[in-house]
């Protein structure tokens, strides 16, 4: 298999046709409370975000990749690598998978397969990603990818008058490539 993909998932760059789903994820105002958005995103913004966007990780910082889903041919989320540090050598994760591909290890194979991209292709040392204390699944899928928790940032999100804790998640390039033994890493349990 390529690099970005497995016989289930494709990591690949948004396309234009991605329009509608990126509206649904960007609106969902459950997901807020796990990021910073706090205003709706209109159709024209996503559009110009999707015809204007530069995928160039040394250039913004950050990539954003689709997780396609090769059997039906939908996108099932998206992973991103942000806070692209190239001196340090590190970037942080995040992922949002759609609810009608959760729980069926579609997010473990897109962790695995952008720490490899990360870990084999830009050579970063380093991954780290920041996982309320409450969102337990993101906790395991982190955790399933060897990650481990380093630390708790208190009250680090605010929701409404209340706060949550944030885990720091961190997994080295050696630690991946010895969990993986040939350097391709596969999630345990699906």
């Amino acid at each position: 298999m390529a690099l970005l993909s497995n016989e289930i998932i494709e990591l690949r760059a948004p396309e234009p046709e991605d329009l509608e789903v990126f509206y649904r994820w960007e609106n969902d105002t459950e997901l807020w409370q796990y990021g910073v958005t706090l205003i709706p995103y209109s159709r024209y913004e996503l559009r110009r975000y999707l015809s204007e966007a530069v995928h160039d990780i040394y250039q913004t910082g950050q990539v954003r990749l689709m997780v396609n889903d090769r059997l039906s041919g939908r996108p099932a989320g998206v992973v991103d690598l942000y806070d692209f540090d190239p001196h340090h050598k590190r970037a942080g994760v995040g992922i949002l998978i759609d609810r009608a591909f959760r729980n069926q290890g579609r997010g473990r194979m897109a962790v695995s397969l952008v720490c490899e991209y990360a870990f084999s292709l830009l050579h970063l040392h380093q991954l780290f990603a920041y996982v309320p204390v409450p969102n337990v699944p993101s906790l395991e899928l982190f955790k399933k990818n060897g990650f481990a928790v380093t630390g708790v940032l208190k009250d680090w999100l605010a929701a409404g008058t209340a706060y949550t804790d944030v885990y720091v998640l961190q997994i080295m390039q050696a630690d991946f490539v010895r969990a993986s033994g040939s350097g391709r890493f596969v999630p345990s349990g699906e």
